[in-house]
């Protein structure tokens, strides 16, 4: 970039973020601080950023009971994977500590202003409700009693949530400000919506992202595709009030409502399990180690994953709650030895909205224990009917088990430990859906989609091929 296009790029800033506000109703409190940073200077800021990042940290310790749901491969190594992505992936980004706009200096000015006008968006957004508190609401430190399990299952998807409405307002910011010259809005004109989104969702230009896991696909690019979705029906049906101020001011606080705006625009309950108190079955030998919520994002991943993608489309709207126990054996002493999935005992408990989809997933979850154990025998002599499946694994035992609309999976505890861990389980739940509160959440566990939406990154090749489309 010269320096005159430089000095250009400099000037559009608050003509973009003039515009930014007209288009969101969300006012201007100051100027915009705004910088022209290189490749050297952006690989470094995420590579620094990625160590300081409490999502980034949460996630890399999750590692491996993601590699235990068979979400990732056993010899996937997750950090130099996404710092590659991301590295990839930015196209500018507004950072929210120092307040400041990070333009790219290998990016020409009218490719780069539909980016600005993304950006400056959540530069408007940190000036209404502040971001970096409102986008970061971790319950910190792992779960060591009943209280502090419940706790964290009411509160463990709304970051994702609240990524999703960052994301999707500035996404519905950029398709505005392509269709300027032409007056349409995406109000008026909302089957552009859909367009962009799958565009969203295409990582064809995207080499890295292109053979990146099932698991980082979707979820890195739910703020983006499903969180415009979200944001496009409020925004038909309520106005722009609605749309931006509103929403963040009281945002949805889990994936189902971003995946369904129509239960967040009408208060309905969102589906939640309790645990029971499992501490005196497993401390004498096991330690806390993760739990969460499996939202339906993550039902529908793991179903595409395991099942395909008519799978995914099938199950995901039967999904009726779900939570996951992950505890590490204090056998596990060395490095090693803890970085391996045999270290864990993993649990799942979910439910689900008819009998058939609850049989479904248990079938192909099944269909996945010899993909992700070795030396796998099943023992019908130790089940106790047909609503059982027993295995021997390279990792332990492993319990899969359906009742009516609830299927339980144990993977790595005894087959009596198993077995308890479920009854408890299926004793405490209650036959009406929880409200998720609407405080102090912490971001789900298995969702990733706060990584990449934290660092201020945005899908650059998917935002040029719509801008090079012209205006549509």
């Amino acid at each position: 970039m010269t320096k005159e296009q430089a000095k250009e790029l400099f000037r559009s800033v608050d003509e973009i973020l003039s515009f930014v506000s007209s288009d969101t109703k969300l006012p201007i409190e100051h100027a915009v601080k705004r910088r022209l940073i290189s490749r050297d200077e952006v690989t470094r800021y995420l590579k620094v950023k990625f160590d300081e990042d409490e999502s980034a940290k949460r996630m890399e310790r999750s590692e491996i009971v993601l590699k235990k749901f068979g979400l990732l491969d056993r010899d996937f190594h997750l950090r130099p994977f996404l710092v590659t992505l991301l590295t990839e992936q930015i196209a500018g980004f507004y950072d929210n500590k120092t307040k400041a706009v990070n333009l790219l200096d290998w990016i020409q000015p009218e490719e780069q202003k539909p980016v600005l006008a993304h950006e400056l968006t959540h530069a408007l957004q940190d000036q209404k409700v502040g971001l970096t508190k409102w986008s970061d609401m971790s319950v910190n430190g792992t779960a060591r009693n009943v209280e502090e399990d419940n706790h964290h299952l009411q509160l463990d998807e709304a970051e994702t949530a609240r990524s999703a409405v960052a994301e999707g307002q500035a996404m519905a910011v950029f398709i505005d400000y392509t269709l300027r010259s032409t007056g349409k809005t995406l109000a008026d004109a909302p089957a552009l919506g859909g367009k962009l989104k799958d565009m969203v969702g295409d990582t064809s230009g995207s080499p890295v992202l292109a053979r990146a896991p099932l698991l980082l696909q979707q979820s890195l690019l739910f703020p983006y595709s499903e969180g415009l979705s979200f944001e496009q029906a409020i925004l038909v049906k309520g106005g722009k009030q609605a749309a931006f101020a509103d929403v963040l001011a009281n945002p949805p606080s889990s994936s189902f409502e971003i995946m369904h705006p129509e239960a967040y625009m009408a208060h309905a309950p969102v589906p939640v399990l309790r645990l029971p108190d499992i501490h005196p079955l497993l401390d004498a030998e096991y330690t806390p180690y993760d739990l969460g919520v499996m939202g339906e994002l993550d039902v529908r991943i793991l179903s595409e994953l395991f099942g395909g993608g008519e799978m995914a489309d099938a199950l995901a709207p039967a999904w009726n709650g779900g939570v996951y126990y992950a505890a590490q054996r204090k056998s596990a002493v060395t490095a090693a030895e803890k970085e391996s999935t045999a270290s864990l005992g993993l649990l799942y408990y979910s439910q689900w909205k008819n009998a058939d989809s609850a049989r479904s997933f248990l079938n192909i979850y099944a269909a996945q224990i010899p993909r992700k154990y070795s030396k796998v025998v099943r023992r019908p002599k130790d089940e106790t009917g047909e609503s059982e499946q027993v295995y021997s694994t390279s990792e332990g035992d492993v319990l899969l088990s359906i009742s009516g609309t609830g299927v339980f999976i144990g993977e790595g505890f005894s087959l009596p430990l198993a077995r308890r861990l479920r009854d408890s389980i299926a004793s405490v739940q209650s036959s009406g859906p929880l409200h998720i509160a609407g405080v102090e959440p912490q971001e789900p566990t298995l969702a990733m989609s706060r990584v990449l939406s934290s660092f201020g990154v945005i899908n650059a090749s998917s935002l040029k091929r719509y801008t090079s489309m012209g205006h549509p």
